[in-house]
């Protein structure tokens, strides 16, 4: 197996697909073209978990995944099929919501600081006693503790009595253990555990201990050395009190192997330089989905959102403001704590110089050196924002640069924690000027990518992070790839998509007019999407946007209005009649923007992930939408057809995006010689501003932007690409071309997109 592989295929193995059912793939993926399995968390996780991000026992494979031996099969099945594995790891926090799933926890709450585990965990022991918040928002809920079998007992959670304690009432029994059940709203603001987010469920570990790290990372390292996996994705490394020192210790222990990192870089930011092989690959996200959206329509949409919404915010005033709330209000406890390194100043005043300066703070954390003049960034636009806190700003700044002052390891665990609760987990869902930008690690305040600065990030990419991977779809991405590429054709129509969406909200009005239309970008962008899955986005959105309703306090009066809007769009005979046509016209255009991004992710410099179904058209929305189970024998079935000589139109079941992806995939498995540079390939003619070109080094990939102004203008007319070699052919059509120069409107008469290599190069991969 290559150290590095040429493509992966990203399994969400779970209760109801385990891995005996991902082994059955092992000959689908093979003839995909892809090199190796990507798969979701394999350890134990708490029961009925169907992500797998919950790890409780790391000593063994998840059982309700089939266990050891279930693992062990996969591991033959993909390597009969000649398939490598990659699996992703969480060394950040484990699950915590059921204390009797987790051994370590389990003994840390019976034991206390004298537990063998307590280390294992990032605790503030000097501030009390453990506190859990699972009690239910009542003056009197401890009178519903029960004592059952020598445990606490509250509803369905179960918690150990520490030895020597058990006589007396339950709320006696309770008043002697090292924790304390607490009410489930003081979770985010007086907790004694650092946590995942905001997420009370997933506790921080503290791999920086050697003997943690050990134990926690045993059972994947003895994969590692039986040459079972070939590849280690780390999830939120962010998260962790030392990065760099983490992968150093992981990078030392797997050697030879493959390792990315779950790094959300911002618009600009580079991968600081670890012992990694790069990202998992939302940087190549936002700039190839960019890519494809017009940037001229900018002002339109500018213009439009504040028509609409009745007011005009920026988007870095949006954001101070989401990550300001996340900071004091979900992260509270953490900010709590942090305050607490500097006794000697005013407690609110560092609090709120804190808080300041991780909404200020323009990346997720900063590492050295580039983190120095983040600090000082956020600095100086928190000394702007409140120049009544300038003295405890300097002050705590100063405590923040020296590397030796707890604060200043601390603090950045923080600050990754605000944006992604503010940014992604709010904001996203507030600013819904165009949605397609609302990606994890986009910039929504960035309009579009042009071609030039394509091909700048990719020749970039090829020279310092080659095997760094590129992706389009993820488990953790706001919509589906093909909903992305469909919203986009609304940027070559941003007059007509005004008039469309206000005349329907003025028909069917909501109270929070922002929150309506991310609904209708919504609906049109996954047209037609059952109803159910409708609904149950509308709501999630809402309440991560925390405007009119929120997960803590839902507004049942307006969750209901919403609802009703949604419902309308399924029974209002003439707007469920115009939904369907404006989805039908954007559809054509989507498709080949969807084909279009494909093959530029699949194409470029980097190692392509192919997130499970999306090789089909896929109208996934937020998680856990995007966790629907796949058919993968129609694909099994279609795939089949294409190798019989079968060639589809773009419109209808995706099956033209299989023929894109496959070709694709096995091109790069079969021929690597061919993928070995970049060169951006110009265009030559009326229409050069719609063709994207690169030779990576004997494979030319050729595709369409902005296909709805290309239309307009004429089409390709006598618009050329030069080609690399004499004789070439187009993997997609299998059509054979000579000469120098292509005309377009003969290479892409079939498909907007083209994949062409040396002739005497093609027989294998086709």
């Amino acid at each position: 197996m290559p150290d590095t592989p040429r493509s992966t295929y990203r399994i969400q193995v779970r209760p109801g697909f385990d891995l005996d059912a991902t082994a059955e793939l092992a000959g689908y993926l093979a003839a995909l073209g892809v090199t190796h399995l990507y798969t979701a968390p394999l350890l134990t996780a708490t029961p009925g978990s169907t992500h797998g991000y919950d790890v409780v026992d790391h000593r063994a494979v998840n059982p309700q995944l089939g266990g050891e031996a279930a693992r062990a099969r996969l591991v033959r099945a993909l390597r009969a099929a000649g398939l490598g594995l990659v699996v992703d790891i969480v060394p950040n926090h484990a699950g915590v919501a059921r204390p009797e799933a987790n051994p370590a926890w389990w003994d840390v709450l019976r034991r206390g600081r004298d537990s063998a585990y307590a280390r294992w965990f990032d605790i503030d022991w000097d501030r009390g006693r453990l506190l859990l918040p699972v009690l239910a928002d009542t003056a009197d809920a401890l009178d519903d503790l029960n004592l059952v079998d020598g445990e606490l007992r509250y509803h369905e959670h179960r918690f150990p009595v520490a030895d020597g304690t058990g006589d007396g009432t339950p709320r006696q029994v309770h008043d002697r253990q090292h924790y304390e059940l607490v009410n489930w709203r003081r979770g985010d603001a007086e907790l004694t555990y650092r946590r995942f987010f905001a997420v009370s469920d997933l506790a921080g570990l503290r791999v920086e201990d050697p003997e943690v790290f050990d134990a926690t990372h045993a059972e994947i390292l003895r994969w590692v050395d039986a040459g079972e996996v070939d590849g280690i994705r780390v999830d939120h490394p962010d998260g962790l009190r030392d990065p760099a020192g983490y992968l150093a210790r992981l990078r030392a222990a797997a050697p030879q192997r493959w390792l990315v990192v779950e790094k959300i870089l911002e618009y600009g930011e580079d991968l600081p330089d670890w012992p990694v092989d790069g990202t998992t690959g939302y940087d190549a996200l936002a700039a190839v989905s960019g890519l494809f959206v017009d940037p001229d329509a900018e002002p339109e949409f500018t213009t439009l959102d504040g028509r609409l919404t009745g007011r005009h915010t920026s988007w870095a005033d949006l954001t101070h403001a989401t990550k300001l709330e996340a900071a004091t209000r979900l992260l509270g406890a953490e900010l709590t704590r942090l305050a607490a390194l500097v006794p000697e100043l005013p407690g609110e005043q560092v609090r709120a110089a804190l808080a300041e300066l991780a909404a200020c703070f323009p990346v997720y954390r900063g590492y050295p050196p580039e983190g120095a003049r983040h600090l000082a960034a956020a600095r100086s636009e928190a000394g702007r924002r409140r120049p009544d806190l300038t003295g405890v700003l300097d002050a705590v700044t100063a405590r923040l640069r020296d590397p030796g002052h707890e604060l200043a390891a601390r603090f950045p665990q923080f600050t990754g924690a605000v944006m992604a609760k503010g940014v992604e987990d709010t904001a996203y869902y507030r600013w819904s000027r165009f949605v397609a930008l609302n990606e994890v690690g986009g910039s929504p305040a960035h309009f579009g990518v042009p071609p030039a600065e394509l091909h700048r990030f990719a020749a970039t990419r090829h020279v310092r992070w080659p095997a760094s991977m590129t992706a389009l779809s993820t488990h953790d991405t706001k919509r589906g790839e093909d909903v992305r590429a469909r919203l986009a054709v609304l940027s070559e129509l941003p007059g007509r998509w005004a008039e469309r969406v206000a005349d329907w909200m003025s028909r069917a009005p909501l109270a929070d007019p922002a929150l309506a239309h991310l609904l209708w970008q919504t609906a049109v962008g996954a047209w037609p999407i059952e109803r159910e899955r409708l609904h149950g986005y509308a709501e999630k959105a809402a309440r991560e946007a925390s405007v009119t309703t929120s997960w803590a306090d839902p507004d049942a009066a307006f969750e209901h209005e919403m609802h009703a809007l949604v419902d309308r769009m399924y029974d209002d005979p003439e707007l469920h009649a115009q939904i369907t046509a404006f989805a039908a016209e954007i559809t054509p255009p989507g498709w080949s923007n969807a084909l279009g991004q494909k093959l530029v992710q699949l194409a470029m410099p980097g190692v392509p992930d192919v997130y499970q179904g999306t090789e089909l058209w896929e109208n996934s929305l937020v998680d856990p939408d995007n966790r629907r189970p796949v058919d993968f024998a129609v694909r099994r079935d279609m795939l089949a057809r294409l190798d019989a000589g079968w060639r589809p139109a773009v419109a209808g079941d995706g099956a033209a995006k299989l023929l894109v992806v496959s070709r694709t995939l096995r091109l790069r498995r079969d021929r690597p010689d061919l993928f070995g540079g970049y060169r951006p390939v110009p265009a030559r003619g009326p229409a050069a501003a719609h063709a994207v070109a690169f030779d990576r080094g004997g494979a030319v990939a050729v595709t369409t932007r902005l296909p709805l102004r290309l239309a307009r203008s004429g089409g390709w007319r006598d618009t050329t690409v030069s080609l690399p070699v004499h004789q070439c052919t187009d993997l997609f059509t299998g059509r054979v071309y000579s000469g120098s120069e292509l005309l377009l409107d003969d290479l892409l008469s079939t498909y907007p997109v083209a994949l062409l290599a040396p002739t005497d190069s093609v027989e294998a991969a086709a």
